[in-house]
């Protein structure tokens, strides 16, 4: 059990990663983004058909994982580009949103029952964001991005999970990353049309952060959180990644010095958004005791009747 936290927390620490990665990287976010994809996609496609994890899946779910890549990918796009013009902390912030964000969307795209706690919650992280943005002007592009980062990752969770149930963790996502890197191919062009760059190639040291992004940050880190997923329950996993904003912003501090450019107003946004995460984390673990209660008195009333 201590190993499997320890791989979990690992895989999350990798994850935090990608927003440093992100800075130091010197491409545009769209080229960024695509030979992140480029690395990964063809790494999993090796790794998982050697190791025989990769499975055949019907031509419908590999168009609508497809689909799902492309949003990941404008996702990631959003996410380095609020990087890029802003700064990891203030991306990391917003991107702390989508929970929320999933929790609003949730119920107007798949019709299930609003739960009007997550709506107030919401409102409450949008509150933190604007103070961030209304108070410290600088980073107005940054923060837009990183509110349409969060929103596109919204989306993905909620659609991925038609597809958690009954395709494996490998195979579901290869597809993903692949679809996201052949559709971003063909917008590539019109995206360096309007978003125009000198810089085509990486160096070699983009390179070498690169293939951390991807080998270390995307393979290995899945490859933690889906072993230490054997031992660990997906609500524990779920759960814990709500720490992946809080080191990324940690490592921003120690790597680059960003809280002595931020001023008082990031601090109080974050904190609004921090305590709406606490209580959203508080109600999932009450809802959660709540289940396990009414599983053991259903149990105890059957047991009765026998």
């Amino acid at each position: 059990m201590k190993k499997a936290f320890l791989q979990l927390h690992l895989s999350i620490f990798l994850a935090g990663f990608t927003g440093v990665l992100g800075l130091l990287i010197e491409l545009n976010e769209g080229l960024l983004v695509w030979y992140r994809l480029l690395i990964t996609s063809l790494t999993m496609w090796v790794l998982f058909t050697v190791t025989k994890k990769l499975k055949r899946i019907p031509l419908n779910d590999i168009l609508k994982l497809t689909g799902l890549g492309f949003v990941a990918a404008l996702h990631w796009i959003a996410f380095y580009g609020s990087i890029k013009y802003a700064n990891v902390s203030v991306a990391l912030v917003c991107f702390s949103s989508v929970g929320f964000f999933t929790a609003l969307l949730e119920p107007v795209l798949l019709k299930t029952r609003t739960k009007w706690i997550d709506v107030f919650l919401g409102l409450v992280v949008i509150a933190g964001v604007y103070l961030i943005f209304h108070f410290d002007p600088r980073y107005k592009i940054g923060i837009i991005l990183g509110v349409i980062c969060a929103l596109l990752m919204a989306f993905v969770i909620i659609y991925i999970r038609q597809f958690v149930q009954r395709i494996n963790p490998e195979t579901l996502l290869t597809y993903q990353m692949s679809g996201g890197f052949l559709t971003l191919s063909v917008i590539m062009p019109i995206y360096l049309y309007y978003f125009p760059t000198e810089k085509l190639l990486p160096n070699l040291e983009d390179f070498g952060w690169l293939l951390m992004l991807a080998w270390l940050c995307s393979v290995w880190a899945f490859q933690l959180s889906a072993s230490a997923l054997k031992k660990l329950s997906a609500f524990t996993v779920n759960l814990s990644f709500n720490l992946e904003p809080v080191y990324g912003i940690i490592l921003a501090f120690v790597f680059f010095g960003e809280n002595k450019n931020l001023n008082q107003w990031f601090y109080i946004g974050f904190a609004l958004i921090a305590a709406a995460l606490v209580i959203h984390v508080l109600l999932i673990l009450k809802e959660e005791r709540n289940k396990k209660q009414e599983t053991k008195d259903k149990k105890e009333e059957i047991a009765e009747w026998i």
